[in-house]
């Protein structure tokens, strides 16, 4: 196993002013995943964060919507990722579904009290309301003012993922704006899916990879996502993508996070691993 683990990170790729990129999946512990299809054969579970945080640059957290960790546990998974790895998590489904958002300060300050042991690890909080969930904009921009700009002594990020179409209008990206929050991208065909920059990140939800590919998307959409990955990281707006606005091409280096979630979940592993691959070779 020591081969397997003396492995260099896999680093993010950069653009000439130093952004940088990070790919990953959601989540580490999935039953398919194992047995040589990502995690080599007889990997202990416990080894698998490690594992993965070798191969990859970035993980989302999922678990952390479903159940409350203990602080201790996200020291635990700081420690056995290597410099320069990040997570993002996914914040509480009890805080997103409450029927008064504007009345939950006191749970987004508890979760985001024990994230912040993760350190320099945490990349992202991701806030997602599903479908069905349709806070109108003074609702949205009350609970958005409630998010902490910073924790544990470090600046914290949000990302916001919105799956109902009435949602969106140029009135959400002027209030995203307004308070740097990023509109995830979900690249869905069930849920709605625009790349309208709002933060000085960027952050993607990849959903759609196939079951009868072995990297899960066609080489051609691959080698797309590393173009508007580099786009997003040099300060410009792929506008290739959907947009509710129109594209905001800018200068300014910026951060961006590419997940692929969901879809054939047991491909996401190598199709993160094709994009970073990608990413490494100069555009």
């Amino acid at each position: 196993m020591q081969d397997l683990f003396s492995m260099p990170p896999a680093a993010s790729s950069a653009n000439a002013a130093g952004a940088r990129i990070r790919v990953g999946i959601g989540g580490w512990t999935y039953a398919p995943w194992r047995g040589g299809v990502f995690y080599p054969e007889k990997l202990v579970q416990r080894r698998e964060l490690e594992y993965a945080s070798g191969q990859l640059t970035a993980i989302e957290i999922n678990g952390t919507y479903y159940g409350t960790q203990k602080p201790a546990t996200y020291a635990k998974w700081r420690d056995a990722t290597p410099p320069g790895f990040v997570f993002a998590a996914k914040a509480p489904q009890r805080i997103m579904a409450s029927r008064r958002l504007a009345g939950t300060g006191t749970q987004v300050e508890d979760f985001v009290g024990g994230i912040a042991e993760l350190g320099d690890r945490l990349g992202a909080l991701l806030w997602q309301f599903d479908r069905g969930q349709a806070p109108a904009l003074e609702e949205l921009d009350a609970f958005l003012a409630l998010l902490p700009g910073r924790a544990g002594g470090r600046p914290l990020r949000h990302a916001l993922e919105l799956r109902d179409h009435a949602l969106f209008s140029p009135q959400l990206l002027a209030l995203l704006r307004a308070r740097n929050v990023a509109l995830v991208f979900a690249g869905s065909a069930e849920h709605p899916s625009f790349a309208d920059l709002t933060a000085d990140f960027a952050y993607a939800r990849l959903m759609q990879s196939q079951a009868g590919l072995a990297q899960g998307y066609p080489a051609a959409d691959l080698d797309a996502w590393a173009c508007r990955a580099r786009d997003w990281a040099g300060g410009g707006d792929p506008d290739d993508l959907p947009h509710l606005d129109a594209p905001q091409p800018g200068t300014v280096p910026r951060e961006a996070f590419v997940f692929f979630i969901a879809g054939a979940k047991q491909r996401n592993p190598a199709a993160a691993q094709a994009l970073i691959a990608r990413l490494r070779v100069p555009a």
